[in-house]
């Protein structure tokens, strides 16, 4: 009698069983990967089968939802590519971005596996940003072009030697705040000079000269720096400054554009993770500093990839050796902050399967149980 055909269909379809109840009791993982099981029939060189065989479990690696967590330090691939981590000195994979900052400022998942970038295992310093010196305005004004030519002589204390002055607020070298003045003098029919102080010390550097067009726009300009000796301690500050855009036309004196990049000293405040998987380091003077970059991985095969449990993979021969990237250039996906992928089981899909999956197994048993009966008849002829 054939027992075995049955016994094989009982055996693959609990197989089956365990793959969906699997697939349910992570319905709520994140990052997690629901599987299907494969059969084959099988045959020994006669027209009637033996029954069936599991030939495998393969993995579906298609995206999962997005879900707004709105912390800043869970992230999600919005496309593909993996997550790489460093386990015990290994390389797992995962797409689970839940993370958290360790007191020694290494991003780990709830596992400790830490999370790996362009230049290895991410650390985030804790170290304060120092303080910028200002070596750069960009300014551009209008100055009227109605103004009286000045022909006296400048100094900074007697308004009548210039025609109009403004304040730029930099830093020194220790984080200082510095006010420069810079004063804008009309010294012939569309020409003006630019002089700068500080603290009402005119700087020893020649002014800059403006030559303006008829029409009002700068022609033939070149931006210059002028230099400042430092009492306080700090270093000399040498600040270029570029007045292109500065425009004479006919209307009253403006300030349409001032821009410095001096700043000073900051304390770390934390840590935000921009599309491209940028960390950036935020600090307490309002600077922000790419701290480091994620690093993605993808597959040839990623259905060859070996779970490994806690939400990652480790890479195999099938699955092929990783392709590192970053996120956005390629075919790598964006880097999303606080969100996370939620698992991609479709708990209606997974229910239906385990109504077929029970009527395989008990219609199996049915035939043992057939074919049980049949022999017993059979014994019982004589």
């Amino acid at each position: 009698m054939g027992f075995s055909q049955a016994l094989s269909g009982v055996n693959a379809a609990s197989a089956n069983l365990n793959v969906i109840g699997n697939n349910i009791a992570n319905s709520a993982t994140v990052g997690f990967k629901g599987s299907k099981t494969q059969f084959a029939d099988v045959y020994a060189g006669s027209k009637v089968g033996l029954g069936t065989k599991v030939t495998g479990v393969i993995q579906n690696f298609n995206d999962g939802n997005l879900e707004t967590t709105d912390r800043n330090l869970d992230v999600a691939i919005a496309g593909t590519g993996f997550l790489k981590f460093s386990q015990n000195g290994s390389t797992v994979y995962s797409r689970n971005g839940q993370l958290t900052m360790t007191p020694d400022g290494f991003l780990v998942n709830a596992q400790g596996d830490k999370l790996m970038g362009t230049n290895g295992v991410i650390q985030v310093p804790a170290d304060g940003m120092p303080a910028k010196a200002t070596d750069s305005v960009q300014e551009s004004v209008n100055l009227n072009s109605g103004d009286p030519i000045i022909a006296v002589a400048f100094n900074p204390a007697d308004s009548s030697t210039y025609s109009y002055t403004n304040t730029v607020n930099s830093r020194d070298s220790l984080g200082n705040l510095q006010k420069v003045q810079l004063y804008y003098t009309k010294t012939g029919v569309n020409t003006w000079n630019v002089r700068a102080a500080i603290n009402g010390v005119p700087s020893a550097s020649a002014p800059q000269t403006l030559n303006f067009t008829a029409n009002g726009t700068l022609t033939g300009y070149a931006a210059t720096p002028f230099a400042f000796p430092m009492t306080n301690g700090s270093n000399n500050l040498a600040i270029n400054l570029d007045m292109t855009g500065t425009t004479q036309f006919g209307s009253a004196f403006n300030v349409n554009s001032l821009v410095q990049n001096g700043y000073p000293d900051g304390a770390f405040v934390g840590v935000t993770i921009d599309k491209n998987g940028d960390i950036v380091g935020n600090y307490s003077n309002e600077e922000k500093v790419v701290l480091s970059t994620i690093q993605l991985a993808n597959f040839r095969n990623p259905e060859g990839l070996k779970p490994m449990g806690d939400n990652v993979w480790a890479e195999t021969s099938t699955s092929g050796q990783s392709l590192d990237g970053q996120a956005g250039v390629g075919l790598f996906g964006s880097v999303e902050s606080g969100v996370v992928e939620t698992s991609n089981v479709d708990m209606t899909q997974e229910l239906v399967a385990m109504i077929i999956a029970q009527r395989a197994f008990q219609a199996n048993a049915q035939t043992i149980k057939t074919q049980d009966e049949v022999l017993q008849q059979a014994v019982n002829l004589k």
